[in-house]
């Protein structure tokens, strides 16, 4: 498993390059202002003297344009220090186990498992799960009632034959008794294995589901790991 927290920063690395080009030229320029500032009045013509209000207005504007690439340099620091804190955050999911809005999963070690929420009681049920070609390797009908689930699948197709791992796609169908449609929301369950820095935002890898941060809904220590309370112990 490769981490990279510096590879996500690459569009904040560009924009701080570019003030810095801008901030460069704004010197410059600020410079020349002076010097020419300064020549002009050790040459002024005593009957004809510079108009001191304008070029003290020129002064302020420069001056201006300096607080406001300053200003312009903290704010790229705050991003910079709030981006390496969400990696942070990332990687402290690894070895967690998420739920996320999806319809894939991992099958491994005999066991594939999806999380659902049905808005209604579901009289007439219908699960099939598909490989990642599209084909329906497995399907199984029932009841389900209102509320949260978890479906758990042993990896054994519609054919008695144990499927391969890999990540497998799960689609709910379902009516009430009065036979309309239920909507049946599904998400993807498992343990986080490693996380990508290269896109905009964090990304999660789940057994071989990819799933963005910003998607999970729900993070928990796996059963399996789970400290035991003091009345399990007991």
């Amino acid at each position: 498993m490769a981490v990279n927290p510096l590879a996500g920063s690459s569009g904040v690395n560009t924009s701080v390059s570019s003030l810095d080009t801008t901030r460069a030229g704004i010197a410059d320029n600020f410079d020349t202002f002076l010097n020419i500032l300064t020549t002009q009045l050790k040459n002024q013509n005593p009957l004809d003297p510079l108009d001191t209000n304008q070029f003290t207005q020129q002064l302020v504007q420069f001056t201006g344009v300096e607080q406001q690439l300053k200003t312009n340099t903290f704010l790229e620091a705050l991003m910079q220090a709030s981006q390496n804190s969400g990696n942070v955050d990332a990687v402290s999911y690894i070895g967690k186990e998420v739920t996320a809005s999806g319809t894939k999963a991992n099958l491994s070690d005999g066991g594939a498992s999806w999380a659902y929420n049905a808005e209604a009681a579901v009289s007439d049920a219908k699960v099939t799960i598909s490989d990642d070609k599209g084909n329906v390797i497995y399907a199984e009908t029932g009841s389900l009632q209102k509320g949260p689930g978890n479906f758990l699948w042993d990896g054994y197709g519609s054919d008695g034959q144990l499927k391969p791992d890999g990540v497998y796609t799960i689609k709910i169908d379902g009516k009430n008794l009065a036979g309309k449609n239920v909507t049946i929301n599904t998400a993807t369950v498992g343990v986080v294995s490693a996380v990508d820095f290269s896109g905009d935002e964090p990304v999660l890898t789940v057994g071989g589901t990819k799933i963005k941060l910003s998607d999970v809904t729900n993070v928990r220590i796996p059963a399996a790991t789970a400290p035991e309370t003091d009345d399990a112990a007991a």
